[in-house]
């Protein structure tokens, strides 16, 4: 049987001639115009099929992804940026000149997978055929004598027994929308009898399943996924008869099956948008993932006429517009409510959580990259270089805490009012916790988890600090001092099970004050200081980018004795991580997907360093306080940049 590939092509337009097919339109343009389309050539097997690869006059090659051609051990795999995307607008200016709303599906449920069709192979590939491309025995590689050309890498690497239960597990919890793939589901327990939601596929949660396909070289079903969720972005949502922002994401969305006249059925697309979900929380985090994942699907296959599509570009603007509408808010963070993000339940995080500062940081930085400029996009960027900038400054600055720091805290003064006020935000002695005197270590720091108007919320959150390592939205001494933090309080951290999703746990009057009497949160479970194995690859990448390789090599060795075991549990109780979590689904998506992604993070640190950010020197140099003359307006921006410099 022959195997079937799924072909991205920079020049493959939603527009069709009308006296062809797609696939006739595809065959005819293919192999009727010469060897050359946008600086690619052709790469034929034995057959005479064509397969792709690139000239030496261009970027990155788009990735040839099939499961059939991966099972055989091949992948093209992206090597240099590529300036395919600035050739992209000549076909979108003359498909895509309707109006923006007939882009997108206005109250309507059928939204067809945009793929193209399946091109048959024959079974062998040649290992090098003449042009540059190559075959790399067990790892990713570039052709020496010309970096522009793709390189076809043989994945040589044997897979142990865990991984190929976790790919197992992990293809088996793919859920399709008319035939193609389009995402997974939250979990896949067989014996789960009240999956409430957890049948459905969520945007945050499907990020590190993404990135595991990406990196196995199969982005069919990260295409699908980021095209139909930002389909979902137009429809009406309404909440007691009051509808959000235009740009929200939804939170989840599930395939369903409607019957049709004719005793037909068809399948839909029902999105939640928190309208149902438990405590009808907004998913604020939802369209800063998607976007950060738009900006790893375009480095890891170099397929960047995705992001460069009117309708992708639209969905972008969208969700940039509502983080960056004006509000009563004096600062440059995100103002949310409680369980807005990962930690979706009421656990005292309302106001400006780092997580979520984080995300939106990386949005940010993402989007810059990705944004058409042209006169529409201008005032938008000007804008996010401006809040980039404040809000770097402002984490950095005043979410910042050490041993010197808390020191410093401890000594303040109150009831300041000056523009020179040392105790900006008016923040009590008294506040700073018994526990954090003692657990602080001499090296090492972190960033706080909240920070409003007198109040600091001292709680170490996990995954606020591994993204501000990821994303550079703290220093690097900052992030030095955060690996070096959690070195020092491994047992506390990461325990049994990596990692601890905050701490330490809230307890007694506090959790009942706090949570509410929440009994899924009670102290060292769930969000309330549970250890969640998700986290892993987020740790995983953070350790890369330090450099720390070894500690991400320690947890992933603890993750992979246990997981398959317990049969890969949503979250760990218990201080230490030691027990199962009492309500913790098994089988549980990401926490497979994170090991999947951790694993094959560390085995290709090429690919791992297209996911994080280094430090941008210039945002410290744009400040929108020289734009005014005004004497009101103070900044600390120069006194504060020497804790950049390591």
């Amino acid at each position: 049987m022959k195997p079937c590939i799924r072909i991205l092509l920079p020049f493959y337009p939603s527009f069709v001639p009308t006296n062809f097919s797609k696939f006739e339109w595809f065959n005819h343009k293919f192999h009727t115009s010469s060897s050359r389309v946008l600086g690619f050539k052709s790469i034929f097997n034995h057959s005479g099929k064509a397969i792709s690869a690139q000239s030496s006059t261009s970027g990155q090659a788009r990735i040839l992804s099939g499961n059939n051609l991966n099972n055989r051990g091949y992948y093209v795999v992206a090597t240099v940026p590529s300036n395919v995307r600035n050739f992209s607008k000549s076909v979108e200016t003359r498909v895509n000149n309707q109006n923006f709303e007939k882009i997108y599906v206005q109250g309507g449920l059928n939204v067809k997978p945009l793929v193209p069709g399946n091109i048959d192979l024959d079974e062998t590939l040649p290992t090098n055929d003449g042009d540059g491309a190559q075959v790399i025995e067990g790892g990713y590689g570039v052709n020496e004598e010309n970096s522009n050309l793709a390189v076809v890498v043989k994945a040589n690497k044997k897979e142990s027994e865990v991984e190929k239960e976790a790919w197992r597990l992990l293809r088996n919890a793919v859920v399709t929308y008319c035939n193609s793939p389009i995402g997974t589901v939250a979990a896949n327990d067989p014996n789960d009898k009240m999956p409430l939601n957890y049948d459905q596929v969520f945007i945050r949660d499907f990020v590190p399943s993404a990135l595991a396909f990406l990196l196995k070289g199969e982005g069919e079903i990260v295409r699908n996924f980021l095209l139909h969720t930002m389909q979902l972005q137009s429809w009406e949502k309404t909440v007691d008869c009051y509808s959000p922002g235009q740009g929200l994401m939804p939170a989840s969305f599930k395939v369903r099956t409607v019957a049709l006249d004719d005793n037909k059925f068809e399948e839909v697309l029902d999105p939640d948008f928190g309208e149902s979900a438990i405590g009808r929380v907004a998913p604020v985090d939802s369209g800063l993932w998607w976007i950060i994942l738009l900006r790893a699907y375009g480095k890891i296959t170099g397929d960047y006429t995705l992001q460069d599509r009117v309708d992708i570009q639209t969905g972008m603007k969208l969700v940039l517009n509502l983080c960056l509408s004006d509000g009563f808010d004096m600062f440059p963070s995100l103002l949310v409510t409680d369980g807005s993000c990962m930690i979706d339940r009421r656990m005292g995080i309302h106001g400006h959580p780092l997580e979520i500062q984080a995300l939106f940081y990386s949005a940010l930085r993402c989007s810059r990259e990705m944004l058409t400029l042209d006169d529409g996009s201008k005032n938008l960027v000007r804008a996010i270089n401006n809040r980039l900038s404040a809000l770097s400054f402002h984490i950095r600055e005043y979410y910042w805490v050490d041993l010197k720091k808390i020191n410093e805290i401890y000594r303040y003064k109150t009831e300041e009012y000056s523009t020179d006020a040392t105790n900006k935000f008016n923040i009590y002695p008294e506040q700073i916790p018994h526990w954090l005197m003692d657990w602080i270590p001499e090296k090492g720091g972190y960033l706080i988890g909240n920070l409003q108007p007198g109040h600091m919320d001292f709680r170490f959150f996990t995954l606020g600090n591994l993204w501000s390592i990821v994303s550079s939205l703290g220093t690097p001494k900052h992030n030095e001092a955060i690996l070096n933090l959690i070195e020092a309080k491994w047992d506390d951290l990461i325990g049994q099970m990596p990692l601890k999703i905050c701490y330490p746990a809230l307890e007694s009057e506090e959790w009942r004050i706090i949570t509410g009497s929440d009994p899924k949160n009670t102290p060292w479970s769930y969000h309330n200081g549970g250890s969640w194995p998700a986290l892993l690859w987020q740790f995983t990448l953070a350790c890369m980018k330090m450099g720390r390789m070894d500690f991400a090599k320690k947890a992933i060795e603890l993750a992979e004795k246990r997981l398959p075991v317990d049969h890969w549990p949503e979250y760990y109780d218990t201080r230490n991580g030691k027990f199962i979590g009492k309500q913790s689904r098994l089988y549980q998506t990401w926490s497979i997907a994170g090991f999947l992604a951790s694993k094959m993070l560390l085995e290709n640190p090429e690919m791992a360093s297209l996911l994080f950010w280094e430090e941008d020197y210039d945002l410290l140099e744009t400040c929108v306080c020289v734009l005014s003359n005004s004497s009101r307006k103070k900044c600390s921006r120069s006194a504060a940049k020497s804790q950049i410099l390591v």
